[in-house]
């Protein structure tokens, strides 16, 4: 686990040298296809020596949920032990690692009819109006969830409109299966951000010179996304859709695109210090591999 751009995939593909492992990407972005260069998705020559589970098994179009990561994670990691070899996560979607490992709450499916109205609505007089709203009926759940979030906002407000009931309470009720495999967490956490910072503006560089708004344009050009959807939210992909948009220019579109990643890599940080049971590798400091290779063979039962 760890942050955007500390180093994840590097080290996974390096354990998977040493170690029977097979990967799984914990990736919310790296599931839909055609999300390339800006998620940072591993090329193809990686993918092939080092395969994800998880990969490209989305179009765009189609919205992917914690509940659906859990459900084909859990497929993959049976499938990957039944072959004998152990599964290794790796990725930085920490919803994904909580509902794979806690479960889900038995929350109501959701309903186009009510989500449009919801979005109508939010349309007119803005989703932080409507967090006001959830506020006054559902307060833990509005603490919970950003005053601009829409996609939890709506969702909170969908639940409490099918089942009359808060989020926060059906969530609360949930019943806790137990997880079936022992884990090694591994957070990647950086004790000095400033190097972090310097490689998120890097390779958002080097996004935007290997096509990152070509690969927008044509994502645009099928006329069949739009800027609400889970895809399209993603960080990057939000900042360049608005400006091919013509909402701003090229120079903003770095300083945002650049600004919300090292967002993300806050709220990712925040939550693993939250994971108390992770082994803390700073990516920063030599030997990151050596000492991800000791914790894995002891961990593994391996000698030597």
């Amino acid at each position: 686990m760890g942050p955007t751009a500390s180093g994840k995939t590097a080290l996974a593909c390096a354990l998977a040298d040493r170690f029977p492992v097979a990967l799984v990407s914990v990736d919310s972005a790296l599931v839909y296809r055609g999300l390339d260069i800006g998620s940072a998705k591993p090329d193809a020559a990686t993918l092939a020596r080092y395969p994800h589970a998880l990969v490209d098994i989305r179009d765009p179009a189609e919205p992917y949920s914690a509940a659906d990561f859990r459900a084909d994670a859990l497929e993959a990691m049976r499938a990957i032990t039944d072959a004998g070899r152990v599964p290794l996560l790796v990725g930085g979607t920490g919803l994904y690692f909580r509902a794979l490992q806690q479960g889900l709450s038995s929350l109501p499916e959701a309903d186009a009819e009510i989500r449009a109205q919801i979005s109508a609505e939010a349309a007119e007089i803005g989703w932080p109006e409507l967090h006001a709203r959830l506020t006054g009926q559902d307060p833990v759940a509005a603490a919970r969830i950003g005053i601009h979030d829409a996609q939890r906002i709506q969702r909170a407000l969908e639940v409490i409109a099918l089942t009359g009931r808060p989020i926060s309470e059906l969530q609360g009720s949930q019943r806790r299966e137990p997880f079936p495999w022992r884990v090694l967490k591994l957070a990647l956490l950086p004790a000095d951000r400033a190097p972090l910072h310097a490689r998120i503006a890097e390779r958002f560089d080097a996004m935007l010179a290997a096509g990152f708004l070509d690969e927008v344009r044509a994502l645009k050009g099928r006329g069949d996304l739009h800027a609400d959807l889970p895809a399209i939210r993603a960080v990057g992909y939000r900042q360049a859709w608005q400006h091919l948009d013509g909402a701003f220019d090229a120079a903003e579109l770095r300083n945002r695109g650049i600004y919300a990643t090292r967002q993300l890599a806050k709220r990712q940080i925040t939550w693993l210090r939250s994971e108390l049971d992770a082994r803390v590798l700073d990516p920063e400091r030599e030997g990151l591999t050596g000492r991800a290779v000791d914790a894995l063979e002891l961990f593994l039962g391996h000698a030597g």
